[in-house]
């Protein structure tokens, strides 16, 4: 594979919980791991020890009075963190990074769902996080009761294992999440060429198929005689 193919990228996955985005970043590290890839997978809020213990914080509902702006500095600096241990070294070192959520969650949640708006979360993004951007983001968009009574499901079934309580944004009402859901159209509106709407109501394989399609176009389009394509029936419709 060329030098361009071994540049490091990193690729975003936006939308509501419940969404399937954890689905698809784990299908598209397999299709492109196939494709000859380094890929690594991480989220936010967490990522690194550190992260994980302010992830703890953020989503626990027993942290429920935190403040808007107090919410907001905290996931900054679980990904000021996650950014210096593990984003830049791994794009460095030629890897692909695949991260679930990024500071587009943090304008639509705290920006638009706490209607703290959008210009503090851009500020603290360019003093924070060095103005980093992603190659590409994935906005999956979906239906926002759905995509809530998914999430909330799910965190019922997990409260009752081991795994921690990360209830806390999914009690918030449905005018929240339509803020968010509207603060997530806004940014796809504004960033045209990095963010990609992608409709999340369909079926997950094609899903799949078009998110891996959009990124072999636009990432991979030097290496295209280099990249096994899609077969003509794996094509998104």
């Amino acid at each position: 594979m060329s030098k361009a193919a071994l540049a490091g990228k990193f690729i975003t996955f936006e939308g509501l919980d419940g969404c399937g985005k954890t689905t698809q970043i784990e299908k598209l590290a397999e299709a492109l791991r196939v494709d000859g890839i380094d890929v690594l997978t991480t989220r936010e809020p967490g990522g690194t020890e550190i992260g994980e213990r302010i992830r703890a914080v953020l989503l626990d509902s027993r942290t429920a009075g935190l403040d808007p702006w107090a919410e907001m500095a905290l996931m900054f600096a679980s990904r000021a963190q996650l950014i210096a241990e593990v984003i830049l070294p791994a794009i460095n070192s030629g890897k692909w990074v695949l991260c679930d959520r990024f500071t587009d969650s943090t304008e639509a949640y705290q920006g638009g769902g706490r209607m703290l708006e959008s210009e503090p979360v851009l500020q603290l993004h360019k003093l924070l996080c060095g103005d980093l951007w992603p190659d590409l983001t994935i906005l999956m968009d979906s239906d926002v009761a759905y995509s809530v009574q998914r999430a909330r499901r799910r965190n019922q079934i997990t409260a009752s294992s081991d795994t921690p309580d990360e209830n806390r944004f999914e009690r918030e009402n449905e005018a929240f999440f339509t803020r968010v859901h509207d603060g997530y159209l806004r940014i796809a509106q504004r960033e045209k060429k990095r963010v990609i709407l992608i409709d999340a109501r369909r079926s997950i394989e094609q899903v799949h198929r078009e998110i891996v399609t959009v990124v072999r176009e636009r990432l991979l389009a030097v290496q295209r005689e280099q990249i096994p394509r899609l077969a003509p029936d794996d094509k998104a419709r």
